[in-house]
This record gives structure tokens, C-alpha cells and sequence, in this order.
């Protein structure tokens, strides 16, 4: 039985528990026991909770959408209280540091009937976009063990990838939802700014620049999550506005008729995107085309209206992520009763708490000044008649693993993380919803994904479009060398 669950979506294995042919008890036991099977090849998972998750299993859940089906939480994000909270850090590891409280979302994702079996794997802080943080080791990408998994949410995809769960726990601050997806062959919908609370701890993070959701096998899945978790909680400093209808009335809508554009080249100027990354954006305009909808080459410069490449970005970036570096040191010494010091943390994320430091309050409203005016220039583009806006992914392949050392100095693996956030971040800063289909595969079988970006607020329309896409060209039947069921 175990075999034919790590090959159902959530939602099937919803359905067995709400039919009676399954019980919680035992799609919780089949998940630990994949877990057992794959997670000692690709370290995705590094905080067993099946104790609790069994017990939780046994007992009254939630009538949620996903009653009894197998969980797992990022250790970075959405919390349960009780349970390790470690952000990749050896300093939280060695405090062997619990989280204090449940977060707004940890909350609704239990009332979902969720049952969380354990906490993956997460890169210092989630800063760079590969998860192999010195505190717990690098986790493998199950399509190739020797390319990273993404980050940093890379423990997440690796895991629904390997078939442990059929979804996890994901969050977005640069691309961290998405990329993962990207190299694992996944689903992974970042929403508009504020779709979902983070409190209540937290009111936002960087000035809105992260996101919390999933990383999952199929699109439905992604919105039957997003149905049930999304909205405002009480303090929340603003919010994102209302859907339009339920998210999962986009899964059964076929129309056509949308207006697309393409790009395909780097919205970073420097960076230049790979063959196999324009390929999976271009094969991606053609199957859309064939479902009825348009789609029309542009630049960065038809977007943004100031020539062929965003000026600035990666600084101004850089003072917010370098911000909130400095800022969450600061408040996890409050937490542990002593400052952080260098030798606590990873260099580079000391060296950005440095920069986070020195950069004054004048500069960092000057650089989210600067980021308010893209968005208004992507929002202007959007009004002016597109409806989504297609692009790679990333600009580069799965990189493999090591290639990204926090452990350099010059903020060396923050430049390198460039090419595979070159289309991502940009909508972390403007704060529209974006999400990667896995449609295409390189010769050797990496996964290379795509992504699709909407108007503020439009979910519906990412969510209409990659149901489509799933549809016209499934990939619910590709699984990796690295899998947690037999043949």
C-alpha cells in the first residue's frame, strides 16, 4: 500500500481517508516509512516527529480538505509550538532551541487535517537558493544526487520529490518556493504579498518581500492548500485582496484566450540564461498556445520601460535581504539571552548582517522606493493588456552541489545565487504572485521548470494555466532515480 500512496497527490489520499478505505494511522505510518527508506540518501528531512504524528493520527483530526494526510514543515517559517525551530543554524541546533508558539499558518494548516511527520531542511536563515547549511548538511536532489535540491526550501522539494509526502511546508523570499520546484520537478506557487498571514510573531518580513505556501506534485493540491490557509489575521499590517472565487474553481476551467508574454532573456543585466532554460520556456509558450491562449516575445525593457535590464536591482535587493539578516540576529539574541556573534553563524551571513548594519534607514527606504516604482511598472504592463507573464524559471540547470559556498568571502555565494534567482526575485520585490510547472526535463533527466508570474492578486489565473498545462502535458507519472516506491 505504501508503494501505490508515495504516487497519490494529496488529494487522493484525502479521498481514502474520507471514503473509509484508508485511515490516518496508516497513510502517517506509509510516510515515516518512506522517509525511513529514502531520507538517509538525500537528507531532506532532519527533525523526526512520527512519535507526536502518530499520536496526532490516532486521535480526533480536524474535518479539514486534508484530514490524515502526512505533512512535513519547513525548519524555517510556519511553526508548531513545542517542536525544533533550528533556521539552519548550529547556534539554535546547539541551544536545542523550541519554537515558543504556533504561527497563524502551522495553526490552519492543522485545520486542514494535516499531520506533520517531521521538519526539512533549510540553508542559514534561508538566504541562498541551495540547502546545505553547516549545521545539517547538504540535501540531495533525488533526480540527481549530485546537483543541489534548490533552497531554501530545498529540503520540501526534495523530500515531495522523493516521494515522503505529496506536499510540504514552503516559503518564498527570493525564490525559494519556486526554485526548489524548479529543480525537483514540482509545483511551487509563490502568492501576492501577504496572501498568507505570518504571524503572529510576524508582521512581515523585509517589507513584504517573503511569502509562506507549498511545494507539491500537482496543481490541485497547491490550490486546495491555498484555499484553505490563505487570508488576514487579526494585526496583520495589510492584506492582499480578496480571490475572485474559489482557487479551485480554476481547476476545471479550460478557457482560452489569455494574453502571454514571454521572456526568456535575464531581467539582471550579466546574466545570461541557458539553452535548457530557454528551451523549457519556450516549449511552455507552445503547449500554451495550443490551449487556446496567445503569446507574444518581449524584453525587460517592454516591462520595466528603462532599457534592457533593471539598474540596480541586485544592490538594492541586497539592502533588504541584508536587512533582515541583521534584524533576525538581532531578535534570535533576544530569544537566546545573548547577542549572536560571528563565530554563531556562516560568514556570509555574518558579512550580510555587517552590510545590514551599515546600510542607514535613509537607504533602505530609498531602495524599497526604488522596488514600489518597478512594481508599479510591472503592474502597468499587466494593465496595458497581458494577462500572465511567462518566463524560465531560472537561468541555469540544478547547479551542483558545493558550487555555492557561504563560507567565501566578497559575499561570494550571494553573486552566485544570481543567475538562479534572475527571475524570480524580481517578484518578491513588486509582491505579484508567481508559480513554476514542471514541463521539461534535460536529456540526462533534470528537472527544468517554468514560471508564470500575474497581476497582484491573481492567483486564480496561475492557478487556471498551470491546471491546463498539467493536463495538456501530465507529469504526474515522472519520478525520480531517488523514490520511495517500489517499480
Amino acid at each position: 500500500m505504501s508503494d501505490d500512496l508515495a504516487r497519490m497527490d494529496a488529494t487522493a489520499q484525502a479521498e481514502l481517508v474520507s471514503s473509509g478505505q484508508a485511515s490516518p494511522a496508516e497513510l502517517v505510518d506509509a510516510a515515516i516509512e518512506r522517509a525511513e527508506q529514502v531520507n538517509p540518501e538525500i537528507n531532506a528531512v532532519i527533525h523526526d516527529l512520527s512519535e507526536t504524528a502518530r499520536a496526532e493520527a490516532a486521535g480526533e483530526l480536524p474535518d479539514g480538505p486534508f484530514k490524515g494526510v502526512p505533512f512535513l514543515l519547513k525548519d524555517l517559517g510556519a511553526a508548531n509550538a513545542g517542536q525544533p525551530l533550528h533556521l539552519g543554524m548550529n547556534v539554535l541546533k546547539e541551544a536545542n532551541f523550541h519554537a515558543p508558539m504556533d504561527t497563524t499558518l502551522a495553526q490552519r494548516f492543522r485545520a486542514a487535517g494535516l499531520v506533520t511527520i517531521g521538519k526539512t531542511n533549510t540553508p542559514e536563515l534561508g538566504i541562498v537558493a541551495t540547502t546545505e547549511p553547516k549545521a545539517y548538511g547538504a540535501t540531495k536532489n533525488p533526480w540527481d544526487t549530485s546537483r543541489s535540491a534548490g533552497g531554501s526550501s530545498g529540503g520540501s522539494g526534495a523530500a515531495v520529490a522523493a516521494g515522503i509526502v505529496p506536499m510540504a511546508h514552503a516559503n518564498d523570499g527570493g525564490g525559494s518556493i519556486r526554485i526548489p520546484a524548479c529543480n525537483n520537478g514540482l509545483v511551487g506557487l509563490k502568492p501576492t504579498r501577504q496572501r498568507i498571514s505570518e504571524g503572529p510573531l510576524v508582521g512581515d518580513v523585509m517589507s513584504g518581500v517573503t511569502v509562506e505556501l507549498c511545494v507539491s506534485r500537482s496543481v490541485r493540491d497547491t490550490a486546495r492548500l491555498l484555499e484553505a490557509v490563505h487570508g488576514a489575521a487579526p494585526g496583520d499590517p495589510y492584506v492582499a485582496p480578496a480571490p475572485l472565487r474559489p482557487y479551485t474553481d480554476e481547476l476545471d476551467d479550460e478557457s482560452g484566450g489569455l494574453r502571454i508574454g514571454l521572456l526568456d532573456s535575464s531581467p539582471i543585466e550579466g546574466v545570461e540564461v541557458e539553452a535548457s532554460c530557454v528551451e523549457a520556456a519556450d516549449k511552455a509558450a507552445k503547449l500554451a498556445e495550443s490551449l487556446g491562449h496567445s503569446v507574444e516575445r518581449i524584453s525587460i525593457g517592454d516591462i520595466l520601460m528603462i532599457g534592457d535590464g533593471a539598474p540596480g536591482l541586485e544592490d538594492s535587493f541586497l539592502t533588504r535581504w541584508a536587512a533582515g539578516q541583521a534584524a533576525t540576529l538581532t531578535q534570535l539574541g533576544m530569544l537566546l539571552g545573548r547577542a549572536i556573534t560571528e563565530d554563531d553563524v556562516e560568514k556570509l551571513t555574518w558579512d550580510l548582517a555587517v552590510i545590514g548594519h551599515e546600510r542607514t534607514g535613509a537607504r533602505y527606504l530609498l531602495d524599497v522606493g526604488l522596488h514600489q516604482a518597478l512594481s508599479r511598472m510591472v503592474a502597468v504592463w499587466f494593465e496595458s493588456g497581458y494577462d500572465l507573464l511567462l518566463t524560465p524559471t531560472m537561468a541555469e540547470v540544478a547547479p551542483k552541489l558545493g558550487e555555492i559556498d557561504t563560507s567565501l568571502p566578497d559575499l561570494a555565494a550571494y553573486h552566485r545565487c544570481l543567475p538562479l534567482g534572475a527571475f524570480t526575485a524580481l517578484f518578491n520585490l513588486t509582491g505579484q504572485p508567481g508559480i513554476n510547472v514542471p514541463l521539461h526535463w534535460t536529456d540526462d533527466g533534470v528537472p527544468v521548470g517554468t514560471q508564470f508570474a500575474a497581476p497582484l492578486g491573481r492567483e486564480d489565473l496561475l492557478i487556471r494555466i498551470a491546471a491546463q498545462l498539467e493536463k495538456a502535458a501530465p507529469w504526474a507519472d515522472r519520478t525520480p532515480p531517488v523514490y520511495a516506491a517500489a517499480g
